[in-house]
């Protein structure tokens, strides 16, 4: 078994640790990039609930603004 790892050419061991480098280099750059992703996510949710609490005031707001109206309407 030992004899067949001496039979091997040495580009071709020079050639699987490189792949190998290669191989660890990109996952560590992947899992970057996820990470990145995911914080954005994380900010991005915190956004959309705050445009719905928004978009829930103006709502409140708009029904405040119609029985105003309708009071001023009746009054006068």
């Amino acid at each position: 078994m030992s004899d067949d790892w001496k039979r091997l050419p040495p580009a071709v061991v020079a050639a699987l640790i490189v792949q190998t480098a290669a191989a660890l280099i990109w996952a560590g750059a992947a899992s970057a990039r996820i990470a990145a992703l995911e914080g954005g996510a994380g900010a991005q949710g915190a956004v959309a609930e705050r445009l719905a609490r928004l978009e829930e005031q103006g709502a409140a707001t708009r029904a405040a603004i119609d029985r105003i109206e309708r009071r001023l309407e009746a009054g006068g």
